[in-house]
């Protein structure tokens, strides 16, 4: 069932995401050569402490998932989309690195994620990551009342297939309030026109994903979380949580 925020509701989820771009921003800080993914997760962890906040990652279990997520927030390194659990694995100079992450706080939740380069960045993964982001951009400025998910999914999509990147079909974005993951799904793909009618009070989080290859990816046999690229290519992640509104979109995890 989609659940229809009240502005007050709205305003408490914006508080939640400042925690997480609290929390991003603290770990982009820290992220540099020799640092552990480990370091980085307990920087998320002190920040969203600090702030009264707990995470919703931590213990996370959805029914593909062999066992709880440990962490504070998904690390995912080089050919790793998304899902990465932290490890006692240290940054490499021209890692490409996607950092996910939520906080919950007065009963209400944000989630984001960024991307980046520690050390010296490839030229290749610097376009990749500008092109995740427009791709953000792009289904953020098409998330307006009167429109559907498709209208968002296809904004991703037109973004990705431009610059000839692989977008992983089955994992997308979600609608987002009390839970961390709500109804309804937000494909990266889709057409226009098409899905659940955009409201005001409708939150979301918009996350693409794209891939430097193909767009095969598999989940690791080790973890059961990490999936990785099939073809080996490198791999970006941005996301926002957004507020559909009569003014436009809110972006509800912004510094």
């Amino acid at each position: 069932m989609v659940e229809i925020k009240t502005d007050a509701a709205l305003d408490a989820m914006r508080e939640a995401g400042r925690v997480v771009a609290q929390a991003l921003a603290a770990v982009r800080e820290e992220a540099r050569v020799g640092v552990s993914l480990l370091d980085l997760d307990e920087v998320a962890r002190t920040v969203i402490a600090k702030a009264g906040a707990r995470s919703p990652f931590l213990g996370y279990r959805p029914s593909f998932a062999p066992t709880p997520f440990p962490a504070m927030i998904c690390a995912s390194v080089n050919d790793a989309v998304q899902h990465g659990i932290p490890t006692g694995y240290r940054l490499r100079d021209g890692d490409l690195v996607s950092i996910d992450c939520g906080a919950e706080l007065d009963g209400w939740t944000g989630d984001a994620a960024t991307s980046f380069v520690v050390g010296t960045p490839r030229a290749e993964d610097l376009e990749l990551i500008e092109a995740t982001r427009r791709a953000l951009d792009a289904g953020i400025a098409a998330a307006t009342v009167g429109h559907r998910i498709g209208d968002i999914s296809h904004a991703i999509e037109r973004v990705a297939t431009a610059g000839g990147y692989g977008v992983p079909g089955d994992f997308g974005g979600h609608g987002i309030g009390r839970r961390m993951h709500e109804d309804p799904h937000v494909p990266n793909r889709g057409r226009p026109g098409r899905g659940f009618p955009l409201r005001h009070g409708l939150a979301l989080a918009i996350e693409p994903m794209l891939m430097g290859g193909g767009s095969d990816a598999y989940t690791m046999d080790g973890d059961g979380w990490t999936m990785r690229t099939a073809d080996g290519s490198r791999a970006t992640h941005f996301e926002h949580t957004i507020a559909i509104t009569e003014e436009g979109p809110r972006i509800l995890t912004a510094l």
